[in-house]
């Protein structure tokens, strides 16, 4: 199975080597340009396809969908990680773990520096094997509802984190298309990165999975 994610990853990665040879053929870096709207649209549509292969995996090794989800974590979490990992092997890139990136255009382009994500998915991978660890042992073991919440308030705290710079300098999903908005795009730089907001939803997801492991019941 991981294996299955990682060559995702190095799938993933090839097709930006391919964009960023026609975008950005001098390196990729903010402020981003423009693209024509049905290579938007099939960027768009490549991230939801990438969502349901990551999501297939699990479907086919279990019937249980708190495993299934538990699968999803840590495929999304492998994936990320080595996506990063073969930019680095074939573009050398990104620089540091501090380089910006677009992470995600839907609903809103989600930007911030490459440590952010990799940070997330060390976590998606945690909730993963822990997950899979309770529930194969105790079949009728399940994710508590408070520990749910804590899941999912992280999870929306650290989503803002992601899209606040872009939403406060205007940027939106409409953007990225040759239209009259293009201008905001192309002096889009990002300007600060809310690293407080993000380790706060980092304390809250923790909390949510720390619970998860060291409960008994």
């Amino acid at each position: 199975m991981s294996a299955f994610f990682i060559a995702m990853a190095y799938l993933e990665s090839a097709v930006v080597v391919y964009a960023r040879a026609l975008y950005y053929p001098n390196g990729f870096a903010f402020p981003l340009v423009t693209m024509e709207r049905s290579l938007v649209m099939t960027e768009l549509w490549r991230e939801v396809a990438t969502l349901l292969m990551l999501l297939a995996p699990a479907a086919l090794v279990t019937r249980s969908a708190l495993q299934r989800f538990a699968w999803f974590c840590y495929g999304f979490g492998l994936w990320d990680i080595f996506y990063y990992v073969w930019l680095k092997v074939l573009l050398g890139w990104p620089e540091n773990l501090a380089t910006w990136d677009l992470l995600f255009l839907v609903p809103l382009p989600w930007v911030g520096p490459v440590w952010a994500p990799c940070l997330i998915s060390l976590g998606l991978i945690s909730l993963g094997l822990v997950t899979l660890a309770r529930s194969t042992h105790r079949p009728h073991w399940r994710i508590s509802r408070s520990e749910w919440l804590l899941l999912i308030a992280g999870a929306i705290v650290l989503l803002t984190s992601l899209m606040l710079d872009p939403y406060q300098q205007g940027v939106t999903m409409r953007s990225l298309f040759d239209t009259g908005d293009a201008e905001v795009l192309h002096s889009y730089v990002p300007a600060h990165f809310p690293w407080l907001l993000f380790l706060a939803g980092c304390a809250i997801g923790t909390a949510g999975l720390l619970r998860i492991a060291v409960r008994k019941a």
